[in-house]
């Protein structure tokens, strides 16, 4: 038979309730949005009331979910995200109905509509920011950075070094107008499935903010590009890369080649190889610029190759780096044939060797495709030089910026049909006045699997 409770623990019971009651009224609801096809969270996934009031889903693919007006009604919530939809209405409507509870546990499946895989953002604030308000993935502690635009990296002595262009603070927009920099684990991921994060050791100044890498005098900014680890003659890596002073908006007057002084843990410069002038007011175009790929020919000398599609190329020694003599031009096209007809010409790419293809592979950020600038393409190629294509597109940004790809060669093995590549995420070069809060202007990074069959028109066998 029971057996009855005194009458002091029941008056206990009854105040710890009360007590309950207000505070979890208090809490959000969480709402997690998954692929209906794997079940992975899905970053960046915006949910919009019919009050106009809209959350985004974080890296862990949750929004916590507090509007005291909503809680306990049922709640259309327009769902929206690059790549990924939930099936239309008769009025064309995209969207859910869902009824949200103070500290309610909800969950949205949504198709994927591309061939890459969304894995969640990279650099800025507040990457678990939606989680954390729910009490999950409270460890994970904030960078200082809050935007970052462009990013590059090279593996040296044992890690990753990696540089992006301007960066946000949470004092000012342009909190550095200039070249910060971290780094990083050569494999900095555990896991390649969602929620992803990457930590970064900035470097920063005695107070602890993030500082600029390039000090080189001049008026405007520093931007540097073209990083990578070169050995010497003796066999001692050189960290190196471009640089360029910016002066007026997004034109150079001086550009160059610096080094990584490892004692002061800052880039300096090595030469300067053009100057604004009436005698040469563009810089050449003969220069070391975007990303950098080494590969063999067919002796087994190594060549560093520079942009994408790689228009330049020198040995891959410091030494031959330094001498302009040895700089030659490569020959590769700008635009190339897209599976199922057309061209898709180039606004930035990188590429990479995998072993798992036994192909050079391609990401490439289309020029003025039905985006502008948010649609990106796989291609398949003999050689850096090619030939290349068919392009087989993998990623779409709806009127967004997706610009300055880079494959994350290190993260997995080469071996593996893991392929995985960041870009900047933007509103910038769209008429899209909205910037998704906490992802504008930041590294996004995406799974590309080499042995989905949705590639197969890209393959050169």
């Amino acid at each position: 038979m029971p057996v009855a409770k005194p009458p002091a623990f029941r008056l206990l019971l009854l105040l710890a309730c009360l007590v309950a009651a207000p505070l979890l009224a208090g809490q959000p609801c969480k709402i997690t949005v998954v692929d209906a096809e794997n079940g992975w969270p899905v970053p960046l996934v915006e949910l919009t009331t019919t009050s106009h009031v809209e959350f985004v889903t974080d890296n862990a693919g949750v929004v916590a979910f507090d509007l005291p007006e909503f809680m306990g009604r049922e709640t259309w919530l327009t769902v929206a995200s690059h790549g990924y939809e939930v099936p239309q209405d008769g009025f064309g409507y995209r969207g859910v109905r869902v009824t949200p509870t103070a500290g309610g546990d909800l969950t949205i499946k949504i198709e994927r509509k591309q061939i890459a895989k969304r894995l969640g953002r990279l650099t800025g604030s507040g990457l678990f920011a939606e989680a954390q308000q729910l009490g999950e993935h409270r460890p994970w502690r904030e960078s200082g950075v809050v935007g970052s635009d462009t990013a590059y990296a090279a593996e040296h002595r044992g890690r990753l070094h990696w540089i992006w262009g301007d960066t946000g603070l949470p004092g000012y927009p342009l909190g550095i107008f200039q070249t910060p920099g971290a780094v990083s684990e050569l494999t900095p991921l555990t896991s390649f499935e969602p929620p992803i994060a990457v930590r970064y050791d900035y470097f920063r100044d005695q107070r602890g903010k993030v500082r600029n890498l390039v000090p080189i005098p001049g008026k405007g900014p520093t931007w540097t590009s073209a990083v990578v680890s070169l050995p010497d003659t003796r066999g001692e890596p050189h960290l190196v890369g471009t640089y360029a002073k910016i002066p007026e908006h997004l034109a150079a007057n001086e550009m160059g080649l610096v080094e990584w002084n490892e004692a002061a843990e800052q880039f300096e410069r090595v030469l300067t190889f053009w100057k604004k002038s009436d005698e040469q007011p563009k810089p050449p175009r003969l220069r070391p610029d975007g990303h950098v790929a080494i590969a063999a020919d067919d002796t087994g000398r190594e060549w560093a190759y520079f942009g994408g599609p790689p228009n330049i190329r020198c040995p891959a020694t410091y030494e031959a780096w330094r001498n302009r003599e040895t700089w030659e031009p490569v020959d590769n096209p700008c635009e190339f044939p897209a599976a199922g007809g057309g061209r898709v010409a180039v606004a930035s790419a990188d590429l990479a060797w995998s072993d798992f293809r036994q192909k050079w592979v391609m990401i490439v950020q289309q020029k003025f495709g039905d985006s502008v600038f948010g649609e990106v393409w796989y291609l398949e190629g003999d050689s850096p030089t090619g030939p290349w294509g068919p392009a087989v597109k993998i990623a779409s940004h709806n009127n967004y910026t997706f610009y300055n790809i880079q494959i994350d060669r290190w993260f997995a093995d080469r071996r593996s049909p893991v392929l995985l590549f960041e870009g900047t995420y933007t509103h910038t070069f769209t008429d899209n006045p909205h910037q998704t809060p906490r992802w504008d202007y930041n590294q996004v990074l995406y799974r590309l699997d080499l042995d989905d069959p949705s590639l197969a028109a890209a393959r050169r066998d």
